[in-house]
């Protein structure tokens, strides 16, 4: 099939090119410059290019996001700008990369990831919303930018399944073969894990002279972490782990 995906150049957009062609799909990976590869230019914030980036594609992988801007005009308003110009008679599928715990995690980039969940499924389109966990690279960024000194700060009880981006890509083309779902499927990493043994896994494989320190967190948003809401309740299961992840 004729496959657009958005976030072409993002972390998970890049790899899912290769899963998509070795199951016999045409790719085409759109971002607002369209550089690389099989690129096109398309830009949900602005509706630029959107329509001459949608000709054809018959499906469409919608992993764009902006968790560091606006993602209320990026992530919500560029869905609906993406729901107008698909074209309707063509498209067969459109799996939405949103993630595990946007209905249960009190937090603003995941309420505009779960608004943008509703924008799809009040479409009409067929779609199939697929909840993933936490990419290994981005557990390690932000175990990188809580270092202070010699000691590495962490939330006490916090669990999380972490997830190897190459098992997301592979299992993004199989859900892409998949007729639609129509709702949401989960998708997470092969282990359930506390922060804090994350933590120390990873300043021992990356910064041995730093010291872990799990410390108690208030409000609402720690209490659904240590409750279980970042971890998938079903669905697959990637199959690398951090630990291996660390080891490279």
């Amino acid at each position: 099939m004729e496959v657009l995906v958005t976030g072409g150049t993002g972390r998970l957009g890049q790899r899912i090119s290769g899963p998509l062609q070795e199951a016999g799909h045409s790719v085409k990976l759109m971002s607002r410059r369209g550089a690389g590869p099989g690129g096109v230019r398309g830009d949900l914030v602005t509706g630029q290019d959107l329509s001459t980036a949608l000709r054809g594609a018959e499906v469409v992988v919608h992993a764009a996001s902006d968790p560091r801007g606006d993602y209320w005009q990026a992530d919500v308003a560029g869905t609906r700008r993406l729901v107008e110009a698909v074209d309707r008679e063509r498209l067969r599928h459109l799996v939405y990369l949103s993630i595990v715990g946007v209905d249960r995690i009190p937090f603003g980039y995941y309420h505009a990831k779960f608004a943008t969940e509703q924008v799809l499924l009040a479409s009409g389109l067929p779609v199939t919303l697929l909840r993933v966990t936490q990419f290994h690279e981005f557990v390690d960024e932000l175990l990188a930018s809580t270092r202070r000194g010699p000691v590495l700060p962490v939330p006490m009880g916090w669990r999380v399944q972490p997830v190897d981006t190459g098992d997301v890509a592979a299992h993004v083309a199989q859900v892409v073969g998949n007729a639609p779902t129509g709702g949401v499927i989960e998708y997470g990493g092969p282990e359930d894990l506390a922060v804090a043994d994350i933590a120390r896994a990873w300043a021992a494989a990356r910064e041995p002279s730093a010291h872990v320190v799990a410390t108690p967190i208030p409000g609402k948003l720690s209490a659904a972490l240590r409750d279980g809401a970042a971890l998938p309740s079903s669905g697959e299961r990637g199959r690398r782990t951090y630990g291996e992840h660390l080891q490279g």
